[in-house]
């Protein structure tokens, strides 16, 4: 039998997302981030507000695996912003997520 070590099947873990969900703020931020304990490749980021916009978020020209992402964000004001996102781990395993934030 082949033995295969645990780091082989640990999975790439969402660590952070800016703003954190949840967050209440006073001004749309100018991006959004997203912090993973592995390599990741991002294939889908969506965002939308106040349940009535969607709109594909601009993933830049990734290239290989990374752990730390800024996406630009496009301001449309007050109201609640989620944001769904889709990728690959380093590990081959698909991922999704979500969270969301106010701004006042």
């Amino acid at each position: 039998m082949a033995l295969t070590s645990a780091q082989a099947l640990a999975h790439s873990e969402k660590e952070s997302m800016t703003p954190a969900d949840g967050a209440i703020l006073d001004a749309v931020p100018e991006t959004i981030g997203l912090r993973f304990n592995d390599g990741m490749r991002l294939t889908k980021v969506e965002m939308t507000h106040a349940e009535t916009h969607t709109e594909a978020l601009d993933l830049g020209t990734q290239s290989g695996f990374v752990k730390e992402f800024s996406l630009p964000l496009t301001p449309m004001g007050p109201g609640m912003y989620h944001i769904e996102w889709r990728g690959l781990g380093v590990d081959g395993h698909p991922m999704t997520g979500v969270f969301s934030f106010e701004v006042k």
